[in-house]
């Protein structure tokens, strides 16, 4: 009876659909050759793949790839993985079930960011929060540009920069979220040369002097790819000496500012750094500011990586001096773990001078005669046409956490950090290379081997090829993911840096155990 009813049931589905289809063609409009009556799209087929798809992220992405047992990546050499991935796109479709198996392919020999022993990069671990945010931008699909098409979104990021700029400590500004880091420095360098001189968003670059910034050694590499890409030129870009701590030396700045103006050029930018790549050292600001004021520049502080110290009443002290500048790169998405990508760029002035420098005033997009209140079709001031509603993952994890939350996160960050130096002080064959004052942690792993030789070029030799191996080795293994470089003429050095929330001391003890273990015999 059962099986009798099941045929029924299908026999009945499969005419119900041949009928459909019979007389959709009975009833066609055809344009060009093609039937226009209908959906093109499988809808109840489509639903289907995103809940199974959904099932595979929940369990393959939330759940096990944040367990540490787990591996935090299937390692796999490039021309190896190409084979085992199936990565020919066809003239026809694949199946539902195959593409499934797909997903969980992908994920499985994708490095696994949400792990507690992913130490490799200035973000890590998952804040589900900001994860739910993603999913729900993802499913929405908008651009954030007009009122008329992103209400909500436009409301947040608006809600998100004011707040941002209090914990700056100014009291009014403007901002706007951006693709990366290296884009809001990009954004601030362009916004301070059209301070400088208004006359070179029409009349280009010909009549201009010679313009000359000036950052630290220690400075992002973004620097250097703005100054190409907006036509001012690597050579003009003055890099001032850092103390041994990596932090910029505001009497260099100074030397280096009067040089510039004895050469004839003109000065416009400076851009201190809040927490550097990869020493994590933090520039004087005030003292930095002294100077901007005397000489008439304008102060970037590049904040992408150091701002969310702002948000601990213990640690914001690193940023002393930062409510003088006229413009900060903020990016959420590193401590705050907001998810890739949550980029800032706030900006003291409150003139529209974001707005007077990229306004193209594109008349199909910000017309002046809508039925609203246009001041929220802040598009016109972005580089960008599309673009993200980032600001909303921010949002949704301090509406969670609230600010204590978020606070907590940088405080437990920076306590691990502590532990860890602590640790390495304690154990034979770890050497600090200095006292970090972020969670930037360097450190050399010496052998057995190297222990008892002299530090000559012989042994600073050996030292450097000891890293790439115990890299090596823990990819291979996926027991854990760290990096390492050499920098400034230190031969290669690890650098841990604490961020998960999920990561414990615990990990920090293992971190160290396993290096020993797979570096012991070298």
């Amino acid at each position: 009876k059962s099986l009798s009813m099941k045929f029924y049931l299908i026999s009945f589905t499969v005419d119900s659909n041949k009928q459909e289809i019979f007389q959709r063609k009975k009833n066609a409009v055809l344009v060009n050759g093609v039937i226009l009556n209908g959906p093109i799209t499988d809808s109840k087929a489509g639903e289907k793949f995103v809940e199974e798809a959904c099932k595979i992220i929940m369990e393959e992405v939330i759940r096990k790839a944040a367990d540490v047992t787990e591996k935090v990546c299937e390692w796999q050499p490039p021309e190896k993985l190409k084979k085992l991935l199936d990565l020919e796109m066809r003239d026809t479709g694949e199946p539902h079930q195959r593409l499934l198996q797909l997903c969980q392919d992908i994920i499985r020999y994708s490095v696994k960011t949400n792990h507690p022993r992913f130490f490799n990069q200035l973000y890590a671990g998952i804040d589900y929060y900001s994860l739910v945010a993603r999913f729900i931008t993802e499913a929405l699909n908008p651009s954030v540009y007009t009122y008329e098409v992103s209400p909500v979104f436009l409301l947040v990021e608006e809600a998100v920069l004011k707040r941002m700029i209090e914990f700056i400590g100014w009291k009014e500004g403007d901002g706007i979220f951006n693709p990366g880091g290296s884009v809001s420095n990009m954004y601030a360098m362009n916004l301070a040369r059209y301070k400088y001189c208004p006359d070179i968003k029409e009349k280009g670059l010909s009549g201009l002097p010679r313009l000359v910034l000036f950052t630290s050694e220690e400075c992002h590499y973004s620097m250097n790819k703005a100054a190409s890409f907006l036509g001012i030129g690597t050579q003009n870009v003055y890099f001032i000496t850092t103390d041994e701590r990596g932090k910029m030396i505001p009497e260099e700045l100074e030397k280096q500012v009067q040089r510039a103006r004895k050469e004839g050029a003109a000065p416009f930018l400076v851009c201190a750094t809040a927490g550097t790549t990869v020493l994590g050292a933090f520039d004087p600001l005030d003292k930095i500011a002294d100077i901007c004021e005397k000489h008439g520049l304008w102060l970037h502080v590049d904040a992408s990586w150091g701002g969310s110290a702002l948000m601990s009443r213990k640690h914001r002290k690193l940023l002393h001096g930062i409510h003088r500048a006229d413009s900060v790169a903020w990016n959420p998405h590193k401590m705050l773990m907001a998810g890739i990508q949550c980029c800032a760029l706030l900006v003291k002035d409150n003139s529209d001078l974001l707005k007077k420098c990229y306004s193209a005033k594109a008349s199909y997009l910000f017309q002046q005669d809508k039925f609203y209140d246009v001041s929220y079709d802040t598009g016109d001031k972005s580089i960008q046409c599309s673009r993200r509603p980032d600001a909303f993952k921010f949002w949704m994890t301090w509406k969670a956490l609230g600010t204590t939350g978020l606070e907590d996160r940088v405080n437990r960050a920076l306590a691990l950090a502590r532990y860890l130096v602590d640790e390495i002080k304690k154990r034979e064959g770890f050497q600090l290379l200095l006292e970090p004052e972020y969670a930037n942690i360097c450190f050399w792993y010496i052998p057995s081997s190297l222990r008892k030789m002299e530090e000559g070029p012989e042994f600073w030799e050996k030292l450097h090829q000891v890293a790439p191996v115990i890299k090596e080795r823990m990819m291979k293994k996926g027991s854990m993911m760290l990096g390492y470089q050499p920098h400034r003429g230190k031969v290669n050095f690890f650098r841990q840096v604490v961020i998960s929330p999920q990561v414990s001391r615990e990990d920090m003890d293992f971190l160290l155990d396993e290096i020993d273990l797979l570096g012991r015999d070298l």
